[in-house]
């Protein structure tokens, strides 16, 4: 005879184990809704480095990524007001003074696709990365990294360096590597601090 407190246990796990398929099942669907919507540029499908871009700069000029060969760069999607917000510009900032004589540069292109958490102006986001956290490295003019209307260089990015459960940016704060060769070397989420792969900028800075 079954017991009152086995069924009971089997009612808990049946509860938790349909949780994590309601969570799965939803992670599946964002990923294959963000594939799917995503307009791939013939630019981006074609393209043989990320030198073969360009980008509007957070002052609204047009700038080539052939700017940064010979060097080596990240590029990140920031926000101002994600938890990641803050150890992501402190650290991105360090190390871009630490290495930019030696050939480090950085590249942040603003994103509110995540929670809303970049509702401000160009001018708005310059200034609160400007005198909250002395950011001097390079900034982009904010744009989608997911969607149809992904920048082509983000689509280049994601389909280097794929991701976990999809190709698509999950949060603020995804960092890609790029080698002095325009070659997308690795991607680290939005927990991994920028100071946790300093060592492997490092190898690549003095190749």
């Amino acid at each position: 005879m079954i017991s009152l407190s086995y069924l009971r246990q089997l009612t808990t796990v049946s509860k938790l184990s349909a949780g994590i398929f309601t969570v799965a099942v939803a992670i599946i669907a964002l990923s294959l809704n963000v594939y799917f919507t995503s307009d791939s540029t013939e630019m981006a499908d074609k393209a043989a480095s990320v030198y073969d871009f360009s980008y509007v700069d957070i002052d609204g000029k047009e700038q080539s990524m052939g700017r940064y060969k010979g060097r080596v760069l990240i590029v990140v999607n920031v926000a101002s007001k994600c938890g990641y917000t803050k150890a992501n510009y402190e650290q991105l900032q360090s190390l871009y003074e630490k290495y930019n004589e030696k050939g480090l540069s950085v590249l942040g292109f603003p994103c509110d696709q995540f929670m809303s958490q970049e509702p401000g102006t160009e001018s708005e986001i310059k200034e609160f990365a400007c005198s909250r956290y002395k950011v001097t490295f390079d900034m982009a003019k904010k744009i989608d990294v997911n969607g149809a209307n992904a920048h082509p260089l983000w689509e280049f990015l994601k389909k280097k360096k794929g991701g976990t459960l999809g190709n698509f940016i999950k949060w603020n704060f995804t960092k890609f590597v790029i080698d002095k060769n325009g070659e997308v070397l690795a991607r680290h989420g939005p927990s991994t601090n920028p100071n946790d792969f300093e060592a492997d900028l490092v190898k690549l800075l003095n190749q």
